[in-house]
């Protein structure tokens, strides 16, 4: 029997890091009725979010959640997060970017930004990085860039099964929402993480470049999962 793209592993190189050039994104906070303009650095950001089959590689297994070796690693909290990119960067002989604290919020958790292991984007590269320097709510026709509730089955899908942006980047929406590094509003909710880009079961309103959530650091859940980044 044949086996079909979305039955296999990813193509070779898909879990690549990209370079993405500098530049500019506007951040609106749509509940504030705010905006602001962050510069953004170059940097370099995976093709795609880390797999089932990444994450169990280099951890010794995933956690336990749906889709295949191929579908996004879920059920991973914030934290989960950050202690993968310090143990593939140690891994590959790079400086973690991360000191991990004990606390139950994550409060004490630092990031070393001179080190040169992989991270979290920050909520800014993420978004950026999304719109590939589209201005549009997406980058493309939703059905053709996104797993969102209504193409989706009712279920998480293989990575790279819908058409990538500009820059080459699979999954920036849809499929599993995406951890970032930034607190969300830390005056009003305190340690909650920001995470983007809508998940499979989402209707089309939580699937676009300027929509952000947010949960405490521990959350696991089954459509969130996380990308790699490094700094240049």
């Amino acid at each position: 029997m044949t086996s079909t793209r979305e039955e296999t592993r990813p193509v070779a190189g898909l879990d690549r890091l990209l370079p993405l050039p500098a530049g500019e994104v506007l951040l609106r906070d749509e509940a504030a009725r705010t905006e602001r303009a962050v510069a953004v650095p170059a940097f370099e950001l995976a093709s795609c979010p880390v797999t089932r089959e990444r994450y169990a590689a280099l951890t010794g297994a995933a956690p336990e959640g749906p889709g295949g070796p191929a579908a996004p690693v879920t059920e991973v909290s914030w934290a989960d997060a950050l202690r993968y990119c310090n143990l593939l960067s140690q891994a590959l002989g790079l400086r973690p970017c991360y000191r991990i604290g004990d606390g139950p919020d994550a409060r004490d958790t630092r990031w070393d930004q001179d080190a040169d292991g992989y991270r979290l984007p920050t909520e800014a590269e993420w978004e950026y990085a999304c719109r590939a320097g589209s201005a549009d709510v997406r980058y493309g026709p939703l059905d053709a860039v996104a797993r969102y509730r209504g193409n989706s089955g009712g279920r998480l899908h293989p990575v790279a099964t819908r058409q990538p942006n500009a820059w080459g980047l699979h999954d920036m929406l849809g499929n599993v929402w995406e951890w970032c590094w930034d607190l969300y509003d830390p005056e009003v909710y305190g340690p909650y993480r920001v995470f983007r880009g809508g998940g499979w079961q989402d209707e089309p309103r939580g699937v676009r470049a300027a929509c952000r959530r947010k949960s405490h650091p521990t959350l696991r859940i089954d459509d969130l999962g996380f990308r790699l980044a490094r700094s240049v």
